[in-house]
């Protein structure tokens, strides 16, 4: 069998589901080519969605116009914002997923797809242009089918010559029952591609029927629900509580008699596993002085009494396993029904590809997910996203007039595609920018996690404003619908009444439901009370305003047609004000560092010959690449001196040009 298609996107995890989508609705005829259609956008790991600085993600993916954040919403068992008492820049959502629900709403979600097409079959090879071994044109199946294509994604997951281990057996597999997927990455590396190795790993499940839950501590969900999607008329499902149990001297005492057992510490696994997601292992080494790690016991689905036991990876041996549940208090009886593994895997270095995720050696190949180095579910759907958008932009850039003409595209994706090469983020617009930045500047040796530390413009980037943010981008892509794109703006002009309402709304003293010193007639605007540190939207949460207004400004309000008997946006309304000074300060700092990120460095800028340069920038830049000036600072173990000496070569050849030019 042969077949032609614009796109090919192998693997069908959550990079996969995101890049294949993208793709199909600009309106490019897609493939997904994954080993198992009733795997698609699994959870091999951990049943959730969402966290710290990975919540920021999915509800960027969301404002895009990408589905994670749906798809989450409509299959969550319980909803929570994690650090709720700290600070806006830091609060994070977090869904806890029905495993299986979620994997079948993408599937059919996916389905129902115009121009997407869904095949189950494995990748045996990439199939390259006779006449230039550098540019690829499809992809070769496990059945010797040819499926040829303008551009291929490669989302593999943890299956590029995988092997899982559980103590020192291992066998060739990409997770838990899966077969690997062989010869792909031997294949691009002999093209010139390099490849490492990194490890990552899940804990036990355990039969809820075997747990004493009256041993175990209670964590439910909020009470007041919040959602991933900016979409209104989200699905409100029963919340369902997660437990905690911890571990102690016994816990820990077991797995010190074993580590020698555990293939990590044996030698037989020596790729980096996730440094902010260590096995339970690890951290007993790394921590000593801690007698106590928590645990969190988690519901895998509605449909099963699996219990996902979060904070306990390992790869010991299975007895072992069986000793460290049965010393954890509420599961000395508990049963284990799948064992924890770690799972190995090769990956490509991040700095070998553009912004846009494409290859820099090898044309038309895109990579996105863990096989790109990163670690979890929404670090994967935004690389899928950003992946399937610039994929679909070069292809599209690629055809005739008549070819482009017969393809479904929207007028703004035809507009955009005129005038940009690519859709790139940077990181003062988003995460997402901050995630493909980091990957695609500095050398990562562990698996990649996205934290709100690693952007330095969080207060900015926070999770409830990424609609206003990225929104406008995407319909301007053309990936976000008319639909979206009123809602949104809907939304925008009422938070604009608001925040007027907020300017010019006066309370007198006697009306202020909290003692700041403002007595009798004295007035005070409700931006003013959002501004003190000690009041909080909450504390006018059950006032009557039109009660509780001055008589002129009740007028005003009803004469302007902006009385607002309710705010629909509190939070982000409070968020607004409070912090507006800092907001103002770091939108100062993101202007002065796009300043720096303007200053373009010329394609093929000879780095090695740069004698200004210390060798190891040479080097270091060498092998990056970076295209501006604020690329290069961000690549790793360049200092600022070196960024003063490239600028001075810069401008050095910019005036040696200009005199060629002038004598020529």
């Amino acid at each position: 069998m042969q077949a032609k298609f614009d796109i090919v996107v192998i693997g069908g995890g959550h990079a996969g589901s995101e890049a294949a989508h993208a793709a199909a609705k600009l309106g490019l005829k897609t493939l997904l080519l994954t080993n198992n259609i009733d795997q698609i956008a699994s959870m091999p790991c951990n049943p959730a969605v969402g966290g710290p600085g990975k919540s920021q993600l999915v509800k960027e993916v969301d404002a895009l116009g990408g589905i994670m954040g749906l798809a989450a919403d409509a299959t969550y068992l319980q909803m929570k914002t994690l650090n709720s008492s700290k600070g806006p820049a830091t609060r994070s959502l977090r869904a806890q997923s029905d495993k299986k629900q979620y994997s079948v709403w993408v599937k059919q979600y996916l389905e129902n797809l115009p121009n997407l097409t869904l095949y189950q079959s494995s990748a045996k090879a990439i199939i390259f242009d006779s006449e230039n071994s550098h540019k690829v044109i499809g992809v070769e199946t496990s059945l010797d089918e040819q499926i040829f294509a303008d551009a291929v994604i490669l989302t593999a997951g943890t299956f590029l010559e995988g092997r899982t281990f559980t103590g020192h057996k291992f066998e060739s597999s990409g997770r838990a029952g899966e077969k690997p997927s062989l010869g792909l990455s031997p294949q691009i590396s002999s093209l010139g591609l390099k490849t490492g190795r990194l490890k990552t790993g899940t804990p036990p499940r355990i039969d809820r029927k075997t747990i004493d839950f009256s041993k175990l501590e209670l964590a439910p969900g909020d009470e007041e629900l919040n959602f991933f999607s900016f979409l209104p008329h989200r699905p409100v499902r029963r919340q369902y509580p997660c437990h905690i149990t911890r571990t102690n001297a016994n816990t820990h005492e077991v797995i010190m008699n074993n580590l020698d057992k555990s293939p990590m510490y044996s030698g037989a696994i020596d790729a980096n596993g996730p440094r902010y997601c260590p096995s339970i292992e690890d951290k007993v080494v790394r921590f000593p002085h801690n007698p106590s790690h928590h645990f969190f016991l988690e519901p895998e689905g509605l449909d099963t009494h699996e219990i996902y036991l979060q904070g306990c990876s390992t790869s010991l041996p299975i007895d072992v396993q069986w000793q460290i549940v049965k010393s954890l208090p509420g599961l000395e009886n508990a049963w284990i029904t799948r064992p924890a593994y770690a799972v190995e895997y090769d990956y490509f270095p991040g700095i070998q590809f553009k912004h846009s995720f494409e290859a820099k050696d090898l044309d038309s190949l895109f990579v996105a997910g863990q096989v790109l180095g990163t670690s979890g579910y929404e670090e994967a759907a935004s690389q899928g996203l950003m992946a399937g958008i610039n994929a679909a932009i070069k292809v599209s850039q690629m055809k005739s007039e008549t070819d482009l003409h017969n393809l479904n595209l929207t007028d703004q994706f035809r507009s955009f595609i005129k005038e940009n090469n690519a859709f790139v983020l940077g990181r003062d617009s988003s995460y997402i920018g901050t995630l493909v930045d980091d990957l695609v500047t500095k050398e990562i040796n562990d698996p990649y996690r996205m934290m709100t530390s690693r952007s330095e413009y969080r207060l900015v980037l926070r999770q409830d404003n990424a609609d206003q943010r990225l929104t406008p981008l995407g319909y301007d892509l053309g990936l976000v619908d008319d639909y979206r794109w009123n809602i949104y703006e809907t939304k925008r002009k009422r938070m604009e009444k608001e925040l007027k309402f907020a300017h010019y709304a006066k309370f007198s003293g006697d009306n202020v439901p909290k003692d700041l010193g403002i007595k009798g007639s004295n007035r005070i605007t409700l931006e003013d009370l959002l501004k003190k540190q000690d009041f909080t939207w909450e504390d006018l949460k059950d006032i009557n305003f039109e009660e509780t207004l001055a008589e002129d400004d009740k007028r005003r309000l009803k004469r302007d047609e902006r009385f607002l008997k309710r705010v629909e946006y509190p939070f982000e309304l409070e968020t607004h004000i409070k912090y507006k000074g800092y907001i103002d300060r770091q939108m100062l700092q993101i202007r002065d560092m796009q300043k720096r990120e303007n200053i373009k460095i010329p394609e093929g800028f000879d780095f090695k010959n740069c004698e200004i340069l210390s060798l190891e920038a040479r080097d270091k830049l060498d092998r990056v690449k970076p295209l501006t000036i604020g690329q290069a600072s961000r690549v790793g173990g360049i200092s600022p001196s070196d960024i003063t000496s490239l600028l001075i070569s810069l401008e050095a050849n910019k005036k040696q040009s200009q005199k060629e030019t002038a004598g020529a």
